[in-house]
């Protein structure tokens, strides 16, 4: 169980969403205003960027998305363009404190981590990269605040060391299920890992997907996963790197709703024997009873071929069929009628 912003996160909550906006805002920080605007009207509880240094964490020899961008010749270039001051993270912490989100930011760098250590970030949301890049981990631990990492290019392998790290330093923290592929096929969002790392670990659980549709996370909840995380955008048509691998506003508005659903559903188990027992009305209206198949005249006799079962159920049962069979009807009886105890002649 975690507590992040007195937020609890555990089995027994809502699942806690989290809107990831990371480069979406495309280094306009009026966009990444306009993202903590929309993602807190759609209902999210937190809203998660990455803090991004140019100079702290990459290199002109960075390969990874070099081509996407028609406006940067590096991925060096891109990253630079999508810094912010402390000051301006610290304005875009206060907006989204002001909306009731719990802010959140990745850190890429050492210097990240000091940056966002002076905003007052109150956990850590590890990327998969840092989860098995060495040199954030330590550096975040050694602030005991809580951390939730995600495992898109773990092995259980190291898994079981980063669980040993945490639990040794008595870090709360959560796991989440990740396939770090942009966008992730449905094939590959592996549901029934997240049973696999509670069971191994017996920690928090999550899901950090990729796959632009809502259908993993909606899944992810129905088993029982604490946290959801998922790229944030307004449009699918939208320029950056990660849209396609993102949900649309209407997609978090229906996370939401399902998160709420889902908790409702949850904390409210029913009594199958005690639901059952106040449906006696409604088991009256749809159960059936005895009825006749055709007219019927008075002194004709009741036998299987002009009995016949119809609605509502406030007539005579069903299981009374053979106490009647080979009695008269006392009186001329319709078809469109259910059959009657004084109908029926010599029937108490």
């Amino acid at each position: 169980m975690l507590e992040i912003d007195h937020r609890v996160i555990g089995p027994d909550q809502p699942a806690f969403l989290i809107a990831e906006v990371a480069q979406a805002h495309d280094g306009s920080l009026g966009m990444a205003h306009a993202y903590i605007d929309a993602a807190a009207a759609a209902g999210v509880d937190a809203i998660k960027f990455q803090t991004h240094i140019a100079a702290a964490e990459s290199t002109l020899d960075e390969p990874f998305r070099v081509k996407f961008s028609q406006q940067d010749k590096t991925r060096f270039a891109y990253w630079q363009r999508m810094e912010f001051s402390c000051e301006q993270w610290q304005g875009l912490k206060y907006h989204a404190q002001d909306k009731g989100l719990i802010f959140l930011s990745s850190p890429f760098s050492l210097a990240a981590i000091e940056l966002l250590e002076k905003i007052g970030v109150s956990a850590w949301k590890v990327g998969s990269g840092e989860t098995v890049s060495g040199d954030i981990l330590p550096a975040l631990i050694a602030t005991g605040k809580p951390i939730i990492a995600s495992t898109g290019m773990s092995s259980f392998a190291e898994m079981d060391v980063l669980v040993d790290v945490l639990a040794g330093q008595k870090i709360p923290f959560s796991l989440l299920q990740c396939t770090s592929k942009y966008p992730v096929n449905l094939s590959e969002v592996g549901l029934e890992v997240l049973q696999k790392i509670r069971k191994r670990y017996n920690c928090s659980v999550g899901l950090s997907d990729h796959s632009g549709s809502p259908f993993p996370a909606l899944a992810a909840m129905a088993q029982g996963a604490e946290i959801i995380e998922a790229h944030i955008v307004f449009d699918k048509q939208m320029y950056g790197p990660d849209t396609l691998a993102s949900l649309c506003i209407e997609d978090f508005k229906l996370l939401a709703d399902a998160r709420d659903a889902f908790h409702t559903m949850k904390t409210y188990p029913v009594d199958k024997d005690g639901m059952a027992k106040s449906m006696e009305d409604m088991r009256c209206t749809f159960g059936k009873s005895l009825a006749v198949t055709r007219n019927l005249h008075k002194h004709e006799l009741l036998t299987e071929e002009v009995l016949t079962a119809k609605k509502p159920g406030t007539g005579i049962s069903l299981e009374k069929k053979e106490a009647i069979l080979g009695k008269r009807v006392k009186k001329d009886v319709l078809m469109n009628t259910l059959l009657n105890p004084d109908d029926i002649e010599g029937y108490n």
